[in-house]
């Protein structure tokens, strides 16, 4: 079976392939010619009466087969009525009724077979019947109706309608019948027919008919009533927006407008009244009223906006500042409380802070509303509502200002308590900067030492905090805290480096050299091979004032009365040597330890120096010591050569040739 399967599925496909439409074609073509009826002649009257009781009896046994079968019902009274006998067709017609009363086409085939034989009074009964029995087909009252009409019987025409009009038809036949009315100047009628239309069909659409009737016949005053009656009976927007167009069409401007106005006030989310008013003003308005318009329209469309996402916070944050143009306080506030009602759902940073930017606007709302209570509760459901996650400093810091701007007799317990709270629940650098800020204005440099200690217990790792606790406790003139806090600092963070520059600073300030000095040669001491820290302590002998020049400086100091003067320093050639000194110092070390490019950094510095401090022979001297560039070349591992760039030093050089000068001599005296 296999086998057979994979040869039938390898078969190839025949030379000769046919299509659909060849087959169809053939088929077409080769189709048989219908057979012809007989031709049948009658010659007398013999042959007519033997035809029809044939042809009778035909139709008898074809309904004895299937009496459901009302296509036969109809053939066979067509049949009657082409020879002539009404009577016979009427009782056919009145056997199939009697089987199925309700069919229509049955009903239409008869009454149709009436009035082209001009039996109008059988058709009027036939139309009596049927509207009786079948009251809700609007087919027959058309017909009936029109039949009359086409009678030129008016009067039988209304009775028919009025008979139609107790059913309650749908909106075409109310249409028809004042269609009808008014083709014959009945006015009056088509009104009292509009009072009883707006009644069953109580739409706009049925209203504005009414309208469109008042406005081709009536009069503006009629307009107006049914606008007004239809708007008071029915509250609807098109009704609304067509009473205020007419209204514009007719130069009643203030009208227009107040209709409008009366339509945003009963619907204030429909974006079609907007739009509409919104035209109108553009049209007729001044610049206040097209910018009114142009406001409601933009608040819809954000009001749409926010009923599919109620968490797009922008759309929120421009909707709130689109109400401060022309809506009230109450407005605006319960704009706020729905904002603020849509928590975040995501746990991104990004949606939380335009939520907290929300309730920020909210409390600086009300405080600028004079509503100081509101605002201290809004900032207190603000701070209650931000996740652990996430500190927010910035409503903390906004908190605690807006307490100490509403202190009562300059107490800003109110801000300190918010502040202890953002530092005890949330911890961020901003909030205990804020915080540390605050207590120095007051001079309170208890509490701020304690606000630093607290700084220093969650960020033990900065150094800035560090350093800017030293420098408080500096400023304050307390130097043996500021210096022990840079001991201790020196012990606890990893990154010492700008714990060092800011001792040293610190030293020089206070003018204690010495001090800098030896913090300088400690922090060589623990990095002995940093060429920066070097550099650092070589330039730093620059920078010592002579005893000399501290002398004069506080003489000038004394006569001028100015204790706030500049020092300006002249570098000494005491403190060039020293300089000098700890550059050689630095080579000397990485020479010893073969290490070229950390010499070659100091060379560049010491050159530096000597270009700012230096004569043209220290430079000179200098110049000849500076390394030059070679290239050479190495064995890798896989026996390749590799080319490298490498520094000559000229003091290598002269070791070297003083090596082999006291190695000749050596050997000269052994001999």
């Amino acid at each position: 079976m296999d086998g057979q399967r994979d040869s039938g599925r390898n078969r190839e496909p025949a030379e000769f392939q046919i299509s659909a439409e060849q087959i169809l074609m053939e088929a077409y073509e080769r189709k048989s010619e219908p057979m012809n009826k007989t031709q049948v002649r009658i010659a007398d009257l013999e042959e007519l009466h033997e035809m029809q009781r044939r042809k009778r009896q035909e139709y008898e046994d074809a309904l004895r087969r299937n009496r459901l079968d009302f296509g036969q019902w109809m053939r066979y009274a067509q049949f009657e009525i082409d020879q002539h006998d009404m009577r016979r067709a009427r009782s056919i017609f009145e056997r199939a009724l009697e089987i199925n009363s309700h069919h229509v086409p049955m009903w239409i085939r008869y009454i149709d077979s009436e009035l082209k034989t001009r039996n109008i009074n059988h058709a009027r009964n036939l139309f009596d019947r049927v509207t009786a029995l079948l009251p809700r087909v609007d087919k027959f009252w058309f017909r009936y109706a029109q039949t009359e009409e086409a009678l030129q019987n008016v009067n039988g025409t209304r009775d028919v309608f009025k008979r139609w009009m107790k059913w309650e038809p749908d909106g075409p036949a109310w249409d028809a019948y004042i269609n009808f009315e008014k083709r014959y100047d009945e006015f009056d009628n088509v009104r009292k027919i509009f009072n009883k239309y707006v009644v069953i069909h109580p739409t706009s659409q049925t209203w504005l008919k009414w309208v469109k009737f008042e406005n081709d016949y009536g009069s503006s005053d009629t307009v107006r009533e049914v606008y007004t009656v239809a708007i008071d009976s029915l509250r609807d927007e098109r009704l609304i927006t067509s009473f205020a167009q007419w209204e514009a069409k007719q130069k009643e401007w203030e009208r227009s407008r107040a209709i409008f106005k009366f339509g945003l006030l009963n619907f204030p989310e429909s974006s079609w009244i907007q739009d509409q008013f919104s035209q109108f003003e553009k049209q007729y308005g001044d610049k206040d009223g097209i910018e009114t318009s142009i406001v409601h329209k933009r608040k819809l469309k954000y009001e749409s906006e926010l009923a599919i996402d109620p968490h797009d916070y922008d759309t929120w944050w421009a909707y709130i500042s689109l109400l401060e143009l022309d809506y009230t306080i109450d407005e605006r506030r319960k704009a706020f409380e729905n904002a603020v009602s849509n928590t975040p759902i995501q746990s991104e940073k990004s949606y939380w802070k335009r939520y907290i930017f929300l309730w920020i606007k909210y409390a600086i709302f009300e405080e600028l509303n004079g509503e100081i209570q509101r605002a201290r509760e809004v900032y207190e459901r603000a701070t209650r509502v931000t996740p652990k996650g996430f500190s927010f400093s910035k409503i903390w810091i906004l908190f605690a200002k807006f307490e100490v701007r509403n202190c009562e007799n300059y107490d800003v317990t109110r801000a300190r308590k918010v502040m202890g709270r953002s530092i005890g629940a949330y911890p961020k650098r901003k909030s205990f900067e804020f915080y540390i800020s605050l207590e120095i204005k007051l001079k309170e440099f208890d509490r701020v030492r304690k606000i630093y200690e607290k700084y220093i217990e969650n960020f033990t790792q900065d150094p800035k905090v560090w350093f800017e606790y030293a420098e408080l406790e500096s400023g304050l003139n307390d130097l043996d805290r500021a210096r022990a806090l840079y001991e201790l600092a020196l012990e606890t963070v990893n990154d010492k480096s700008q714990i060092w520059d800011h001792f040293v600073n610190f030293e020089s300030e206070q003018g204690e050299y010495d001090n800098a000095r030896s913090l300088l040669r400690r922090q060589l001491e623990s990095d002995i091979d940093s060429t920066t820290v070097w550099i650092k302590r070589a330039l730093f002998e620059s920078t010592v004032p002579s005893e000399e020049q501290i002398q004069q400086y506080n003489a000038k100091v004394e006569e001028t009365g100015d204790y706030e003067l500049e020092f300006e320093i002249e570098v000494s050639q005491d403190a060039k040597v020293r300089s000098r000194s700890i550059f050689e110092e630095a080579l000397s070390h990485f020479k010893k330890k073969e290490l070229k490019e950390p010499r070659l950094v100091i060379f560049e510095a010491y050159k530096q120096f000597e270009e700012l401090h230096g004569d043209p022979v220290s430079q000179m001297k200098l110049e000849e010591r500076l390394p030059t560039v070679v290239s050479k070349t190495r064995t890798l591992d896989d026996g390749s050569l590799q080319e490298y760039y490498d520094y000559v030093f000229p003091d290598d050089k002269k070791v070297s040739s003083k090596f082999l000068e006291m190695a000749k001599k050596w050997s000269k005296n052994k001999q």
